[in-house]
């Protein structure tokens, strides 16, 4: 007998590596953390701190495209996590669901995955 993989996911996600920018909602201080993939619900991203699963944060991804560097600002919520293997980004790694992303951050995030996805 086999098993039966069921993907959960509503979004394709894209394989990329962007540095992010990211405050606890209620935080003043930003930190730096990093994107290894993105679909148009949320994120994958390993940051140095331990947080708690719910956390909102503010974040914004920074990345060039052609020439011109951009940022997408967005707020997500902490879905999961689990410790990152060593040779990675940072300690932690999470799945970080979008809240809020206002549309002109939207219509960027769409462009970001339109070209990775090429």
């Amino acid at each position: 007998m086999g098993v039966l993989a069921v993907e959960k996911r509503r979004y394709p996600r894209y394989t990329a590596e962007f540095p992010l920018d990211y405050a606890r909602i209620e935080d003043k201080g930003n930190y730096g953390g990093m994107v290894v993939n993105v679909s148009e619900g949320g994120l994958l991203v390993y940051l140095p701190q331990r947080m708690e699963i719910g956390a909102v944060l503010k974040i914004e991804i920074l990345y060039v495209q052609g020439l011109e560097f951009n940022t997408i600002k967005a707020v997500a919520k902490i879905v999961w996590s689990d410790l990152a293997a060593k040779e990675s980004y940072g300690e932690y790694r999470y799945g970080l669901q979008f809240l809020h992303i206002d549309e002109k951050e939207f219509d960027r995030l769409m462009n970001l995955l339109k070209e990775i996805g090429k």
